[in-house]
């Protein structure tokens, strides 16, 4: 039984790239939206992106760290007024539906998603289930490590518990987070 635990974990380790990780290629947008976590490395890759012009506008979501991640990012050079918040939400479904109006009243028609790399995949699915006239981009955070040292990292119960949100993702909100959707524009 423990072995067969240990190959499973070193089979989510090695196919977390292929399986979780989306990589959009750098394009212009209309805004970055930065989801809430690991605060201080999403606002630094934000506020990079912003620095670089990737969009005009910012959208910080999450409930949480929402306004350190705006502090963080003013402090990197991103203008206060370029920055709008969405603190109500408490998990990546509540993130999407959530920033959907504030999208729309933005007249937002193309988006970067800001998160950490393991995340991206269900993170766009649920953007792109909310908000589908967005086309929707990935510029993740990450990983620091060579992919097949995640599992070493002290965050790699998270690499793992991503496979678990996506099975919970499909039976709750009927999101699939397949291999392949970075391919779709919604």
């Amino acid at each position: 039984m423990a072995t067969a635990a240990l190959a499973l974990c070193v089979s989510g380790f090695l196919a977390a790239e292929p399986l979780l990780l989306v990589r959009s290629p750098a394009a212009k947008a209309d805004v970055i939206v930065v989801l809430g976590g690991d605060g201080p490395r999403r606002a630094w890759r934000a506020a990079a992106l912003y620095r670089a012009g990737v969009a005009p506008r910012v959208l910080v979501t999450g409930d949480g760290d929402c306004t350190f991640i705006r502090a963080t990012m003013i402090a990197s050079g991103v203008p206060a007024a370029a920055i709008t918040i969405e603190c109500a939400s408490r998990n990546t479904w509540e993130n999407a539906a959530f920033s959907a109006p504030m999208l729309a009243r933005m007249d937002a028609r193309s988006a970067v998603l800001v998160t950490s790399w393991f995340h991206t995949r269900r993170a766009l699915a649920c953007f792109r289930e909310s908000s589908p006239r967005i086309r929707f981009a990935s510029a993740p955070v990450g990983p620091e490590l060579p992919f097949w040292k995640v599992a070493a990292d002290p965050d790699s119960g998270r690499v793992l518990l991503e496979y678990v949100k996506i099975g919970w993702y499909a039976l709750r909100y009927g999101i699939v987070a397949a291999a392949g959707d970075e391919e779709v524009a919604a």
